[in-house]
């Protein structure tokens, strides 16, 4: 008889379908009787065509009949605004809690975890970057060539906000505007999540923030950073105006340059050597939904990016560190 997993998902927008759809894809796979229930905020806005039928049953309060005591595993994928709320009314009651990033909003930095999370609690935070090919292949150098630590690193995410949603006026959109939690500080949060990953925190840092460019935006467009590091500084810049998409990691080395570039899905070597590691995106998010539901089904401990790792990255982010 399959293994019952139950779970569920408080938001189904865009990134909780992509995760549904995830989940339920290696379950079957795995041979696993997978029950899916829906916490939502109202019952009347329709849900994503092919998610209706993955849902087992939806509720707008966790005191309906239809919930269950106890989850294996719980999926906070809705607003950031509303992420320590839903913690709270989940507090002990799932097994496993998978977080969307960031963890909080920029005005929830000082949330203390105990007051959200339970004792012990098992949680992960989304962290689909670190799980790309070019990145762990960027990782698995760096753990095989320990003598070529870096002495500088630096970290480049520059896009055109305009073309990020075709046929979206970028003006209507959240990143836009400050006050819905817009912003290149945050919207880029991914660059300082990977480099916590693969160095840890920094000593200390200093953030310079702004709107520079001449776009319709009320929120940051630009965000440059300078961190110290025990043996290392580290550079991170992040923009909304660069009309050439550029996204990736520079680490100057002893015997010279190791670069691995998101966009072009390439680690170029010191000695030249180009390596590429083409892929969609999908697969960066079946990578990190295969370590979740192996540590969620049989893993123990803090996850490779827990509450309290995601949470210092939130602050250091917002120049907090």
């Amino acid at each position: 008889m399959s293994q019952k997993v139950t779970a569920l998902f408080v938001g189904l927008g865009s990134i909780g379908t992509r995760h549904l759809n995830s989940i339920t894809t290696l379950c079957a796979e795995q041979g696993l009787a997978l029950e899916v229930h829906a916490l939502r905020s109202e019952m009347t806005r329709p849900l994503r065509e092919g998610v209706r039928e993955k849902i087992a049953a939806q509720f707008t309060s966790l005191e309906d009949a239809a919930a269950l005591p106890h989850y294996d595993m719980a999926f906070i994928t809705n607003p950031t605004s509303l992420h320590a709320q839903a913690l709270r009314q989940l507090k002990g009651r799932a097994d496993t809690l998978f977080i969307e990033k960031p963890i909080f909003s920029a005005e929830e930095t000082g949330v203390a975890l105990s007051d959200v999370l339970a004792e012990g609690q098992k949680a992960y935070v989304a962290a689909p970057m670190r799980w790309s090919a070019v990145m762990l292949a960027l990782k698995q150098w760096l753990a095989e060539n320990p003598d070529q630590r870096p002495y500088s690193a630096r970290v480049i995410c520059s896009s055109w906000l305009p073309g990020w949603r075709p046929g979206v006026d970028y003006r209507t959109v959240y990143s836009a505007h400050r006050d819905m939690g817009g912003g290149v500080t945050i919207d880029l949060i991914h660059e300082w999540d990977y480099l916590v990953g693969l160095f840890g925190k920094p000593q200390e840092l200093y953030n310079f923030k702004g709107t520079y460019s001449d776009l319709e935006v009320d929120s940051d467009d630009l965000s440059v950073y300078i961190a110290r590091y025990p043996s290392m500084l580290a550079e991170v810049h992040l923009d909304y105006f660069g009309r050439t998409y550029r996204r990736s990691i520079e680490l100057f080395t002893r015997e010279g340059t190791v670069t691995a570039d998101f966009g072009a899905a390439t680690l170029t070597l010191p000695d030249g050597t180009v390596q590429e590691y083409k892929e969609t995106t999908d697969a960066w998010y079946r990578r990190e939904m295969t370590y979740f539901l192996d540590y969620a089904l049989h893993g123990s401990g803090e996850s490779v990016n827990s509450p309290a790792e995601a949470l210092d990255v939130l602050r250091l982010t917002l120049g907090e560190a």
